[in-house]
């Protein structure tokens, strides 16, 4: 395979890598995006003044999370897809004290691995069960957390990374869980286009280098030959869409090769890497209800930046 042991290449990530640079409109998928180097990124970018996201949901979760406990039945298992560090996941355990179990669910092994292990540390009395997987297919639950009633967790606007027909279909394939009780879901609200990109094109270039890491995990993994200096981080705002775009804009005319295949960028060229699509309140709770939850609380911040969906199955 070109430098590459196939016998350590990751079919699934070679396989869509290779479509999506051989697209008429060059697009990498975004799971791919968090390889352990990327989740460590991501977690920085959490940190930066421009990324409201993270500090705002934290921030509507403790002044509201031990309501929560009027609509959980005792003895719930928190599933969380796509837990990455699990920080805010600690508001909601500090504020459900009942809960039966945490079962974080994530792609990147490694680092939820070590995630599952701070939090086994800091709460003994809590069965932690880590599942790898990719939370946008179907995965199953331990067996010591099946029986239990589930109530899923799926803060960070993560929701924002689908389409509108794919975001129903995640929310429905999280209502079809067996034993689902509820969903707790954070949703970043439409705003000022300008904020929007200052937050996923940071002054320090956290964001570029969590972008830009995708080719180098491409290089590594699939025996890619990118030029990272010949590629640049771009973050733009798709109106008619109500999303912003991560995109890597090739610098120059170039040529690529990935696992022997050849790729050419025109000067200007983009790969497209993320969404993050801004769901309004309304409109947000019409995706769900077709996917089978109704609404049961909501929890906003003074700002109206962000806002945390309560829902039961119905």
């Amino acid at each position: 395979m070109d430098g590459a042991d196939a016998a350590s290449v990751d079919a699934d990530f070679a396989e869509a890598v290779l479509a999506g640079l051989g697209a008429e409109r060059k697009y990498l998928l975004s799971k791919h995006l968090y390889d352990a180097e990327g989740s460590a990124l991501f977690d920085r970018i959490t940190e930066l003044e421009d990324y409201y996201p993270t500090r705002t949901e934290a921030a509507i979760l403790r002044a509201s999370a031990a309501r929560l406990a009027d609509h959980l039945p005792p003895g719930a298992a928190l599933v969380e897809p796509g837990a990455g560090s699990g920080e805010k996941t600690r508001i909601l355990l500090d504020a459900l004290p009942g809960l039966g179990a945490y079962a974080p669910v994530d792609i990147s092994g490694e680092h939820l691995e070590a995630a599952a292990a701070r939090l086994r540390a800091d709460y003994p009395d809590l069965p932690v069960h880590a599942v790898v997987a990719d939370f946008a297919s179907r995965f199953a639950l331990p067996e010591a957390v099946a029986g239990m009633p589930a109530v899923v967790f799926f803060p960070g606007s993560t929701i924002g990374n689908f389409t509108k027909p794919a975001a129903r279909d995640l929310l429905a394939a999280f209502r079809a869980i067996p034993g689902v009780a509820g969903l707790v879901i954070g949703v970043d609200l439409p705003k000022d286009p300008a904020r929007l990109v200052r937050a996923y094109d940071d002054g320090e270039g956290v964001t570029a280098a969590f972008n830009l890491n995708l080719l180098a995990r491409i290089n590594r993994e699939l025996a890619g030959d990118f030029d990272l200096e010949a590629f640049a981080h771009e973050a733009r705002w798709n109106a008619d869409e109500s999303r912003i775009e991560m995109h890597l804009r090739s610098l120059r005319r170039q040529r690529v090769r990935v696992l022997g295949r050849t790729f050419d960028f025109a000067d200007g060229e983009t790969i497209h890497t993320e969404n993050s699509h801004k769901f309004p309140v309304d409109g947000f709770r019409a995706i769900a209800a077709s996917a089978g939850w109704a609404p049961v609380d909501l929890w906003l911040d003074p700002e109206r930046l962000f806002s945390v969906h309560v829902f039961a199955p119905h």
